[in-house]
């Protein structure tokens, strides 16, 4: 259960204060999304009840039926308030469990806590963002102070960023009780592992999926070069293509990656490379052939970005409007959403989550950049993926419905990252699991 230090309690604070204050300044366009169909996820009646439409694929698919629309999102207008802070007293009329808390604790539909917290079990995978519980049980705290402190951790803690679980009713009251009697089992004597990979202390690291940019081992390369190809001579319904403007196709377009995320005065908002070819398409050839986070999209994005590898970012951030969305975009970082109440800076933030693991993952820092080598190849699933389709699936384990992957929300999150890569040199398309 993380206690935060109190220069963080004061970076919380002052984002909160500048989500509010960047929100309220600002009325976002009028932008009808030009995203797939599963990318701008609409709400639809599926057997009687209404549910969004995500990918129909891995990882997305153990989400199909589940709906969080009572949880906020990142969308700027909206009006679902934060969840309450509850002081909740535990229930006398029930007998906690152990060995069922041991099951709730590890319940991957459920949380699971041990992405976040090493226990004395050997579970696979433990990750280490929130503090080791291998000896809670012997720090004598009473049933019903751990009860409140799992219910809402925020009630001794205001700036805490574990999961009220049972204020956003991720758990039960009768479940909580378990987890108790599971968490004041945590004491003994030193544990020793079958296998070091168990805790994240001693964890192997892999170094890596080996050079990215190397044809014979990242198929994203070939992958790219091919539906460009096609994607440059597909005429639209008033017989013009790419290439009637773009002579040469993407190999051509040396540089031009290097100054996105910007702010596009034609459709008044800041935009990706993947957000500007859909509107882009449909204005110059007369129909959106390329619609955002679908696969002629990216895999067109990656060619244009892979003319510009080797070279530095270099956005325009001078302009009042790019300012306004950085800030914007910063404010995101911060903002808490969904069932777990989680933002961004909780997972990659070096002082909270950031080089620490997530189950099995380790997680980024915010500063490595995380930009400049998306769109990237995930070999877990044979896709390649923009970043912002990886923001979708960030959202999803937070109990947070989907904004549209071409939203303006997203674009500024996009941007707010980006400001950590300038002057760094782009490597496209990425490769990773």
């Amino acid at each position: 259960m993380p206690i935060m230090k109190s220069w963080q309690t004061k970076l919380l604070a002052a984002g909160a204060v500048l989500f509010v204050a960047a929100c309220a300044a600002y009325a976002p366009i009028e932008w009808t999304s030009q995203a797939i169909k599963e990318s701008a996820a609409p709400i639809e009646e599926k057997e009687g009840k209404k549910l969004q439409v995500r990918y129909n694929e891995d990882p997305y698919k153990p989400f199909a039926n589940t709906n969080w629309s009572k949880y906020r999102t990142y969308a700027y207008n909206e009006v679902i308030a934060s969840p309450p802070v509850v002081k909740a007293e535990m229930p006398k009329d029930i007998k906690g469990d152990p060995e069922k808390g041991k099951k709730l604790f590890q319940d991957r539909s459920k949380a699971p806590c041990t992405g976040c917290h090493v226990v004395r079990d050997d579970i696979w995978p433990m990750g280490d963002v929130g503090p080791s519980l291998v000896k809670f049980g012997e720090k004598k705290f009473s049933d019903e102070l751990v009860y409140s402190m799992v219910y809402d951790m925020r009630s001794f803690n205001k700036d805490s960023y574990m999961p009220p679980w049972g204020t956003s009713g991720a758990f039960t009251p009768e479940e909580i009780v378990h987890l108790v009697a599971y968490l004041q089992s945590q004491k003994g004597p030193a544990v020793k592992r079958k296998d070091p990979n168990i805790d994240p202390a001693t964890r192997y690291v892999s170094e890596g999926f080996g050079d990215n940019l190397d044809p014979t081992n990242n198929p994203a390369i070939a992958m790219a070069e091919a539906a460009s190809a096609k994607v440059w001579k597909k005429a639209g319904p008033n017989g013009k293509t790419c290439e009637s403007c773009h002579a040469g196709g993407p190999a051509k377009m040396v540089g031009v990656a290097t100054k996105w995320p910007q702010f596009s005065k034609i459709y008044g908002r800041t935009m990706s490379i993947e957000d500007f070819l859909a509107p882009h398409s449909r204005d110059t050839m007369g129909a959106n052939l390329l619609p955002a986070q679908g696969n002629d999209n990216i895999l067109t994005t990656v060619a244009i970005k892979m003319a510009s590898n080797g070279m530095k970012q270099n956005i325009d951030l001078s302009t009042p409007e790019m300012q306004a969305a950085l800030e914007r975009g910063k404010a995101t970082f911060y903002n808490r959403v969904g069932q777990r109440n989680h933002a961004c800076a909780d997972c990659h933030l070096e002082d909270r989550g950031g080089n620490k693991f997530l189950g099995g993952r380790k997680l980024p820092k915010v500063d490595m950049p995380m930009n400049l080598h998306f769109p990237t190849f995930r070999t877990n699933f044979s896709k390649v993926w923009d970043i912002r389709k990886r923001f979708q699936w960030c959202t999803l384990p937070l109990g947070m419905n989907f904004i549209p992957g071409d939203s303006i929300e997203y674009a500024e999150l996009e941007l707010y990252l980006a400001s950590f890569g300038q002057g760094k040199v782009l490597r496209v398309p990425g490769l990773g699991h």
